[in-house]
């Protein structure tokens, strides 16, 4: 599965018209959420060419099977063929499911994504991971394919509130812990807004590219980017539909300090860089001060991808900079872990 083009732009009107110069297709169609359509699609209008605009529902709890009949019913009813084009415009949810729509269209047709958010630009866009929810769990249904191509531009984040970019910003943290020592110490110096977006944004994207070229189907090396994301996922899950639903990012921060408990409880991190992670993600994020389920969330577990047979297998940070994958945690740990947070 090659990777696709990723480019990076201030100037996201150039970006597009510069791709779809010399390029032909039967029909193109522009897929919005409620959201992107008034702060993002508007931006993007001056350079599209003749497209037809399909809008849905903004939000998680929309990145579902109903969502997708009513997307692909649109390129049923527009008779588009497997010559034509879909633009996703949109951060996480609406790329993982666009995309997802495109690749089974027809048994899948081209489609570029415009990812809106930064946990969309350093994380969901580049690696070719698309899908859906099913019944609570989170990309349950999904396939691998890459877009065309993905053009990312910082001129979005202007659109985001403070909460969303906090959000994109624990996947940047993620990839500092995972592999990058170096950026790690640089960006726990600053406050959140002090960061270099471009520059952070091109580092997240170049990892995340290494690391998918070497192993585009998650067999080994790419599990490593699931740091955070085994109870993050279920705490995601579990607040669902609450009056405490957090945004993606906020449950993954939630994860990887749990984790890193894990790994220091396996040796794999130390005291004072378990405190490290632990302090830094509490200062951006803060705490969640709602009971947690404990049972619930292991529960939940129990359905993560990354998991063979009975076991629950983690990615973990081996010192920060580095990771190893396929760890198993038992339902003791992940309690333990959950029980640190709780502590803090």
């Amino acid at each position: 599965m090659p990777s696709s083009s990723v480019f990076i732009s201030l100037q996201v009107n150039q970006q597009l018209s510069g791709f779809l110069k010399g390029k032909s297709f039967t029909k193109i169609a522009v897929l919005v959420d409620s959201n992107t359509r008034k702060h993002c699609y508007p931006l993007l209008l001056e350079q599209l060419p003749a497209h037809h605009l399909i809008e849905v529902a903004a939000g998680e709890e929309f990145k579902t099977l109903e969502t997708c009949a009513q997307i692909w019913q649109q390129l049923t009813d527009l008779n588009f063929d497997r010559h034509a084009l879909v633009i996703v415009v949109g951060g996480g949810v609406l790329g993982d499911m666009g995309g997802f729509c495109a690749a089974t269209y027809k048994r899948g047709i081209s489609f570029v994504l415009v990812p809106t958010t930064l946990l969309a630009q350093v994380d969901a866009s580049v690696g070719g991971k698309l899908g859906i929810d099913f019944k609570n769990f989170k990309n349950h249904i999904g396939v691998f394919q890459e877009p065309l191509a993905t053009l990312i531009s910082p001129q979005f984040l202007k659109t985001l509130s403070p909460r969303e970019l906090k959000s994109g910003f624990a996947e940047i943290i993620k990839h500092c812990l995972i592999a990058d020592k170096a950026k790690w110490r640089e960006i726990v110096r600053k406050d959140l807004d002090s960061q270099n977006w471009e520059e952070l944004i091109a580092h997240s994207v170049h990892i995340k590219q290494q690391i998918t070229e070497a192993d585009p189907r998650e067999k080994g090396l790419r599990k490593t980017l699931n740091f955070g994301h085994t109870l993050g996922h279920a705490l995601e899950t579990f607040f669902l539909g609450s009056a405490q639903q957090l945004l993606h990012g906020e449950a993954i921060a939630m994860g990887m300090i749990m984790e890193s408990y894990i790994a220091h409880q396996k040796n794999l991190l130390s005291e004072s860089e378990l405190q490290d992670i632990s302090q830094y993600l509490l200062t951006i994020f803060g705490k969640v001060k709602v009971p947690i389920d404990q049972e619930q969330v292991i529960a939940l577990t129990v359905q993560d991808k990354k998991n063979k047979g009975a076991k629950v297998l983690i990615a973990l940070p081996q010192g920060i900079g580095k990771a190893i994958w396929d760890v198993e945690a038992t339902e003791a740990e992940m309690r333990e872990a959950i029980g640190y947070y709780q502590k803090l």
